[in-house]
């Protein structure tokens, strides 16, 4: 896999793009979980547009994952600070795989609750929710930890795209 010197825009677009949807579904999603719990308990879910939007972002943020999963293996990803500590370039690489799986594993287990009726997927699917949110902020720390104590402007990296 190549190491360049930084992401391109697509790459950083895609970044804050998912970040985007991402947040919305955490902030927009009580109409699904209270449709979920009316569905789960024999009622009648009528159509609410907020239900439809968790269940195309979450289809979109499964596309667009796949897409950044192509474009990072197609152009790499830089490499961490040369100062960075070894285990912490492990910790590094294992959380943005996670991401991707997260970010797949998570629409999955919720079309599969959602369309079949599955509540194994729905329990799986708060789960993942809980790991991603745990994943989402050990990588902010990470990277203000990077900005502000390591002092390795990491963070320009997701603001200025390669040539």
């Amino acid at each position: 896999m190549a190491h360049p010197t930084g992401y391109t825009r697509a790459q950083i677009a895609l970044h804050w793009i998912t970040l985007v949807l991402v947040a919305l579904q955490y902030i927009l999603h009580d109409a699904m979980s209270e449709a979920w719990e009316a569905l789960v308990a024999g009622g009648e879910v009528v159509f609410d547009p907020l239900i439809a939007q968790h269940v195309a972002t979450g289809a979109l943020v499964a596309v667009l994952t796949f897409v950044r999963l192509g474009l990072r293996i197609s152009h790499g990803a830089p490499p961490p600070p040369a100062s960075e500590h070894a285990a912490l370039k492990v910790v590094a690489q294992a959380t943005h795989w996670a991401f991707y799986a997260l970010l797949i594993l998570m629409p999955v287990s919720g079309a599969v609750a959602w369309f079949n009726g599955v509540e194994g997927a729905a329990v799986a699917h708060n789960v993942l929710k809980l790991a991603l949110l745990a994943l989402i902020a050990l990588h902010v720390v990470a990277a203000l930890v990077h900005q502000f104590v390591f002092r390795t402007n990491l963070i320009a990296r997701m603001k200025t795209p390669v040539a």
